[in-house]
């Protein structure tokens, strides 16, 4: 790696004679492969912008010029070409390097980014500042093809046609968002990159008019000059040319020269372009190019073989897959429904065996929703598989259209609570507060993998919007005996010594979803344990529904509990915890001594969730230690 170990900035990039250029990125594909393979990270993606941001970093002057990232896992290329190349060691991991642009990172970071679709808006917003302030720097948005299945691209590109200044808007298309691509917009890019009818009249019309005499030459030049219009014509490329864009392309994404002179040139019109780059995610690593959905984000993994060096074990989205698969065997109504998420979200089984009845609608959550709003008016039964953290997108919708009509829509809500190394955009912290609070909103969080099932077939038929919320990883399994699932119901693991008549202090531990495994042990550390001559022996609660609560259990526990914990993988404000107690002051129930083991009000960084239910106090040792502390003050 001669080369990359020269770059360590922008301007190093610059005084690099041009032909060592593809050196350098031949180097950077290397370091990629070689650093992602131990941490783990987004590989795909960046393999395939490597030349694209080479030549991005050659043309403009970050951070004068301003670059904004559509999604931002792409940008590791641009980390190491601005001066962190050393800190990928640490790469999502706690207090190390991000996966996605951060302001507080580098200058270089102008925005913060983890969802998609967002590149262009932003880029506007810059580019009005800029006019507004006189000022003459370029505003460049990176977005992707998959990206422009989001709506919020159009609403930028709409207002951003307008502007009678530079914009530039890079259209990197690889065909790819995290599954295949999808849908009218995929389609359309598909015909721009590969039809020949405009170069190919274009060549024959010319050459048949320079041929013809006197007035050859004349109208050849004419046929040139007009070529925008045979391209109208001809070339799906009009619908940018429309909405006020000069369009570019495509381009080969991974030629630098062609890449650097189209830049170059754009760089100085004053009014708004985009360029359509053609890439191939995965370029350069034959794994990945083979299978890139495989390789767009990893764990840590073998460079030789491609392979993962741990074994995956069976996760929720697993589970929640194929209890979807058995129920759509029986019912003939249930339809899946995923926002380029087929694989991460477990629904590859049911699309294989129910392809009519599974749909991808491409990155477009608030679609998705109103789309299953629809199904579900028509008798359809639709289960919309999400992450929690992208739902977040369609609020509007799910109040709107969902929860107003009553409409008969299961939203399967993965990658709830503390998701790990992608940081603040991804973690799943605030579903159970912004779903609990919708008029008409059934809320479930079950416990372990039995009873995940077991929710998912009562929600279809339970009728009415209802939202199920698991975590991301290994599925647990039988951490207690399950109950039959009943709304509004809880259910006691054990009553401890609720019933005892003696002094020894009596703790209620309520637990939502998956909080119940750290219940579990955080109890079974608290048993070893005397207090006033008796073993402290807790009850333990599976809460199992956040909305309708329980509310003859609250009753029951204010009754006969000295403290009251709650344990939920969500932040406090409009949680469960929350919701227990101001039902509670809404009802004069006098509560006792009561804690909230959630997250605080502010945005959870990356680290594993190993490390940051520890930073946080939601391990069973936290849990365990302040319940202690406190029987020995306050019993």
């Amino acid at each position: 790696m001669k080369i990359l170990n020269k770059v360590n900035s922008p301007q190093d990039l610059k005084r690099l004679p041009r032909k060592y250029l593809p050196h350098l990125c031949a180097d950077i594909r290397r370091f990629l492969i070689q650093s992602v393979s131990k941490t783990g990270g987004h590989l795909a993606s960046n393999l395939g912008v490597v030349e694209l941001t080479v030549a991005l970093h050659t043309v403009f002057n970050s951070p004068r010029d301003i670059i904004v990232w559509d999604v931002g896992h792409q940008t590791y290329v641009h980390k190491i070409l601005t001066g962190r190349k050393a800190l990928f060691a640490k790469l999502r991991k706690l207090g190390g390097l991000s996966g996605f642009p951060k302001a507080r990172e580098s200058s270089h970071d102008h925005f913060d980014t983890g969802h998609s679709s967002t590149s262009v808006s932003a880029a506007v917003g810059y580019a009005k500042a800029r006019d507004l302030d006189g000022a003459a720097h370029n505003v460049i948005a990176v977005t992707g093809d998959g990206s422009m299945t989001g709506g919020l691209v159009f609403e930028g590109l709409n207002d951003g046609g307008r502007l009678n200044s530079n914009l530039i808007v890079v259209l990197n298309d690889n065909q790819m968002s995290i599954s295949e691509n999808v849908g009218a917009i995929s389609k359309t890019l598909n015909l721009m990159r590969s039809d020949p009818r405009y170069q190919d009249l274009k060549a024959d019309v010319k050459d048949i008019l320079t041929r013809t005499p006197l007035l050859g030459e004349t109208l050849a030049r004419a046929v040139e000059k007009t070529k925008d219009t045979i391209r109208s014509v001809l070339v799906p490329g009009q619908i940018f040319e429309e909405m006020g864009f000069t369009y570019i392309g495509p381009v080969d994404g991974h030629n630098l020269d062609d890449l650097i002179s189209v830049l170059g040139k754009v760089k100085n019109i004053t009014k708004p372009v985009l360029v359509h780059v053609h890439t191939v995610k995965g370029k350069g690593y034959s794994f990945a190019e083979a299978n890139p959905s495989k390789f767009h984000g990893v764990e840590s993994f073998d460079v030789e073989t491609g392979r993962p060096l741990s074994v995956r074990s069976e996760s929720y989205s697993d589970v929640f897959g194929e209890a979807l698969t058995q129920i759509a065997r029986e019912n003939p109504n249930v339809v899946a429904v995923t926002a380029a998420m087929e694989d991460g979200t477990g629904l590859a089984s049911f699309a294989n065996e129910f392809p009519r009845r599974c749909f991808d609608v491409g990155i477009a959550e608030a679609h998705a929703v109103t789309f299953c709003a629809g199904l579900a008016k028509a008798g359809k039964l639709p289960v919309f598989a999400v992450y929690s953290s992208f739902l977040q997108r369609s609020y509007d919708q799910i109040m709107h259209d969902v929860c107003i009509q009553g409409a008969n829509v299961v939203l399967a809500i993965d990658r709830a609570g503390v998701v790990g190394a992608d940081g603040e955009t991804h973690q799943g912290l605030f579903d159970l507060s912004y779903l609990s609070h919708m008029p008409g909103m059934t809320v479930l969080a079950p416990a372990d993998k039995p009873e995940l099932g077991a929710m998912l077939r009562f929600a279809i038929e339970l009728g009415g919007p209802v939202a199920i919320r698991y975590p991301r990883g290994e599925a647990k399994t039988h951490l207690h005996e399950a109950n039959p699932i009943e709304l509004g119901k809880s259910e006691w693991i054990t009553r401890g010594n609720a019933d005892a008549e003696d002094g020894i202090p009596k703790i209620a531990v309520i637990a939502v979803g998956t909080m119940l495994h750290t219940a579990n042990n955080s109890v079974g550390k608290l048993t070893q344990y005397h207090c006033k001559g008796g073993t402290l022996s807790p009850a333990i609660i599976n809460a199992r529904s956040v909305k309708p609560l329980d509310v003859e259990m609250i009753s029951d526990v204010a009754k006969f509990a000295d403290f009251i914990y709650i344990l939920e993988d969500n932040v406090f404000s409009g949680g469960y915890a929350a919701s227990f107690a101001a039902y509670a002051a809404r009802n004069g129930i006098a509560l006792p001594r009561f804690h909230s083991f959630s997250f605080p009000d502010e945005f959870v960084v990356q680290g594993s969730p190993e490390e940051l239910y520890r930073k946080y106090g939601l391990d069973a040792d936290s849990v365990a230690a302040k319940i202690l502390n406190d029987v020995e003050k306050y019993a």
